[in-house]
């Protein structure tokens, strides 16, 4: 029994709030997405309305069938996009809802963040943020017992976020996941130039230099700086934009999928 549940904010807006119609559409998506060739330590995905950008989720989310019953920790870190805040928070519930039943917070893990200065606990930021919660779904849908480490990151420094993955990141049992869209509202044909760039960079292992290329730049870059330490590999999975899944082209949002797998 848990005590507090926070109940999700965007179903029936980002993805559907029947829970057949939502497992329908996530397993229709991982059916469709290419046959992965990485097993990985960490993804980045978007984190848009599923009509928009659940096909280039489910590319990286289809890598990890594989290690289904392997993974029981997801570290998940999203920009806090409707409530500011100084560094990371945490929630205080016990559990995410979604439609397709409850995900069990680390409270373990949640408390050994906890004791970093830059982490600091809000039920506020986390009430209607939709970053992290929109990747619940395809979790539960992928994975078999897994619990998860929520942060929405806020104003903070890179080299805190990597303090708090490298603190998190354990072994074979852990997935990182940081969700994060790219450009918003170019032309389709700048917004293709800029994402390729962007992807250009995360392949590299670069520090993205803006908030203009991704909108979660800043957990990114804490990303790619454990990345680039402990020597793992990216490889990008999928790279489209609101222009490709749903037909506006004027004014798109770009999104990308991208595997990080250790050596």
């Amino acid at each position: 029994m848990f005590h507090a549940v926070r109940p999700p904010a965007v179903a029936g807006m980002f993805y559907p709030q029947d829970a057949l119609e939502l497992a329908g559409d996530i397993n229709a998506m991982l059916a469709s997405a290419p046959e992965p060739h990485v097993s990985p330590k960490a993804l980045i995905v978007p984190h848009a309305g599923y009509i928009y950008s659940g096909p280039i989720a489910a590319s990286a989310y289809a890598a990890l069938a594989a290690r289904r019953d392997e993974i029981h920790r997801v570290v998940l870190m999203g920009p806090a996009h409707r409530v500011a805040i100084d560094g990371l928070a945490v929630p205080n519930a016990d559990a995410f809802a979604t439609p397709l039943g409850i995900v069990e917070i680390d409270h373990p893990a949640v408390a050994a963040v906890l004791a970093l200065s830059q982490v600091k606990r809000s039920d506020a930021v986390h009430a209607n943020e939709h970053s992290l919660e929109v990747q619940l779904p395809f979790l539960q849908s992928i994975l078999g017992d897994f619990k998860v480490v929520p942060l929405a990151v806020g104003r903070v420094t890179v080299a805190e976020v990597a303090e708090v993955l490298e603190l998190l990141w354990g072994g074979p049992e852990t997935l990182i996941v940081v969700s994060t869209d790219l450009s918003h509202y170019y032309p389709n044909g700048e917004a293709r130039r800029l994402d390729r760039a962007t992807a250009d960079d995360i392949l590299a292992l670069r520090r993205l230099f803006s908030p203009e290329q991704a909108c979660g730049a800043t957990p990114v870059n804490g990303l790619l700086e454990v990345a680039r330490r402990k020597g793992l590999h990216p490889q990008l999975l999928d790279l489209r934009n609101s222009g490709d899944t749903a037909g506006d082209r004027s004014r798109v949002v770009g999104y990308g999928a991208f595997a990080f797998a250790e050596a």
